[in-house]
């Protein structure tokens, strides 16, 4: 069985655009793949956080993750912060990747330019080294990610090469992953401003769904969409890319075909498609949030997260060795 590794940053609640896009992916993959699904900490502090909120964020999304439907018998869930081979091997990794190759990657450029070189952590420059460890040391064959970390697995893949060619002796001592796209619903965009993809860090609260909205704010959201003036419900993302962004949400969430809704409202007007989306939304996501807040009054999360760091150290302990012999760490 091959293996899958995703992580997600527990830098808020989670949007139903990372819901369509990756949560909802992981509970098919489980039944098809070995799979290891992280809450990756670690890099949510490449950037300043408060550390109460950032341990409450991170119980959150491991909460999430089961409520959506993992399960820790066919998944290995776990918080990358209790797996310390993530970092060891992060150096590794750093000490053989070129800095040139670092300042190209598109978020530290985009966020150095922004607030300058010398306002920005090392950390920034040095996370996608981290993102590398994180896939490898579970041998990972296939990482699902979005279009945006395309560029990260470039990153993870040259790696693997550059590192097995340097090293191994014949047979290769890291896998070399493949990038996993959702065919469908991989980018979900803002409800505002429909051209622009849809972020839990939005200044706009109406630009974007939380998992844990309440149906009524979900409905309130939905029904101020941004779609336009003709009333014509169709597929066209770049004439009416508002009302295209809500079929893809509505079909994700009713598992109906966009051409079935584009047919289904045809002549209805947005008004009622909207509130007919609402219920689709909103069917999915009470269940997940009474789920979500059965867990956190409960001792069933603490020992999954538990029995997930001991799986998970066993499996990045392993190829951490490995590394760590082929540079010449340690005295043996």
């Amino acid at each position: 069985m091959e293996t899958i590794f995703s992580g997600i940053q527990p830098s808020g609640t989670p949007t139903i655009g990372n819901y369509i896009g990756a949560m909802k992916q992981f509970i098919a993959l489980q039944e098809e793949y070995n799979c290891y699904y992280c809450i990756v900490d670690e890099h949510a502090i490449t950037v300043p956080q408060d550390r109460l909120k950032l341990r409450k964020q991170t119980k959150s999304l491991a909460a999430l993750y089961l409520a959506v439907g993992l399960n820790p018998e066919k998944s290995t869930i776990f918080i990358q912060s209790e797996v310390p081979a993530h970092t060891q091997a992060a150096w590794i990794v750093q000490c053989n990747i070129p800095l040139g190759e670092l300042e190209r990657m598109t978020q530290f450029k985009d966020k150095s330019s922004k607030s300058g070189r010398t306002s920005v952590s090392a950390g920034l420059l040095t996370y996608p080294p981290l993102m590398v460890a994180d896939i490898i040391l579970y041998q990972s064959n296939l990482v699902p990610v979005g279009e945006d970390q395309k560029q990260h697995l470039e990153l993870t893949r040259d790696f693997v090469d550059r590192f097995n060619n340097k090293y191994s002796n014949g047979e290769p001592i890291l896998t070399l992953p493949e990038v996993k796209i959702p065919k469908f619903g991989g980018r979900i965009m803002s409800l505002q401003e429909p051209t622009k993809k849809m972020s839990k860090s939005d200044t706009n609260q109406k630009g974007f769904i939380s998992m844990l909205d309440e149906p009524t704010v979900i409905r309130k959201k939905l029904k101020s969409a941004v779609t336009d003036s003709s009333g014509v419900i169709e597929y066209d993302v770049e004439n009416k890319p508002g009302i295209s962004n809500l079929l893809t949400i509505f079909s994700s969430f009713s598992g109906e075909s966009i051409e079935n809704l584009v047919a289904r409202y045809a002549g209805a007007g947005y008004g009622t498609f909207k509130d007919e989306l609402a219920d689709a939304v909103i069917a999915v996501m009470e269940p997940i949030q009474e789920r979500y807040n059965d867990l956190l009054t409960s001792d069933e999360l603490t020992t999954i997260l538990d029995n997930g760091a001991l799986a998970a150290n066993t499996v990045a302990n392993k190829t951490l060795r490995k590394m760590k012999n082929a540079v010449g760490l340690g005295r043996k």
